[in-house]
């Protein structure tokens, strides 16, 4: 049975992810200097942490190689300082969910209840949720939405890097115990994670030597075991915001999310399959 944190990522993870497919968000970076479509995610993904560099900003995405971070980073903030990359991008993505969702809609409900979410998060050991919790509220609902929703997923998203590294994994690895659940593909990541052939199979062959990996892209039963020991963990440091919410409110953003990333999907604003490996809910 999918556990109540992961529905509730389900439900709410599209409203995120929008901000990476949005030609709204794209023409935003290229308007404040950004000269690469990569460089305006990652400078805008981390933002809030002020000028990042790359050894620092690679730590906590976690899933990227280093070189292709460092395409980026530092270079981002000679074209545009953080400040002016945050609001351009949240003015951006607000923009874009306003177009995407339904024009009748009323997110000020939504946004409350994951706005109530939030305060449920233990920000220890978790630096990228920490970092947009402390950004200024919008004024808007979309906006308001779209920023709770992004704590949410980064406290998420924090919790998984700390259970994947619990388990003695490095990031690509993570990536592959990922692709080998089905969940994305390797045509779709590793072109968008930057790893090479070499490091691929390096990792591939450090995890067949642990048994995790039958020689190729398939799990072993220890790998199953191993995948879901990760899951279940992310799912426990994921608790908090249910806490919050209670199993009522909880149950209100499920019925409120749902049929709204169901219309990002269908309105074709991000696509299946994707990067995060985010299900149509």
């Amino acid at each position: 049975m999918t556990s109540l944190q992961r529905r509730l990522w389900e439900a709410v993870e599209p409203l995120h992810a929008v901000v990476y497919f949005a030609p709204e968000t794209a023409a935003a970076a290229k308007a404040v200097g950004l000269p690469s479509w990569w460089m305006g995610y990652f400078a805008g993904r981390v933002a809030p942490l002020g000028p990042l560099t790359e050894p620092p900003a690679t730590a906590m995405l976690f899933g990227f190689a280093p070189r292709m971070v460092a395409r980026s980073l530092p270079d981002a903030w000679k074209y545009a300082e953080p400040p002016v990359v945050l609001r351009s991008r949240m003015d951006a993505v607000e923009a874009a969910l306003t177009r995407i969702l339904p024009a009748d809609v009323a997110l000020e409900e939504l946004a409350d209840l994951l706005e109530q979410a939030v305060t449920g998060c233990d920000h220890a050991a978790r630096p990228l949720a920490a970092a947009w919790s402390s950004v200024a509220r919008p004024d808007g609902p979309a906006g308001r939405v779209w920023l709770a929703a992004t704590v949410l997923r980064e406290h998420r998203g924090d919790g998984h890097v700390l259970s994947a590294v619990a388990a003695g994994l490095r990031g690509l690895d993570t990536t592959l115990t990922h692709i080998g659940s089905g969940a994305v593909t390797r045509e779709v990541i590793q072109i968008n994670r930057g790893w090479s052939d070499d490091e691929w199979d390096e990792s591939v062959a450090r995890l067949t030597e642990r048994g995790l990996l039958d020689g190729g892209s398939h799990l072993t039963d220890a790998g199953i075991a191993l995948r879901q020991r990760i899951e279940d963990e992310t799912d426990r440091l994921a608790t908090g915001p249910i806490d919050a919410l209670g199993e009522d409110g909880a149950a209100e953003v499920l019925r409120l999310a749902l049929p709204l990333s169901r219309q990002v999907f269908d309105a074709g604003a991000i696509p299946l399959p994707n990067p995060m490996g985010a299900p149509r809910p």
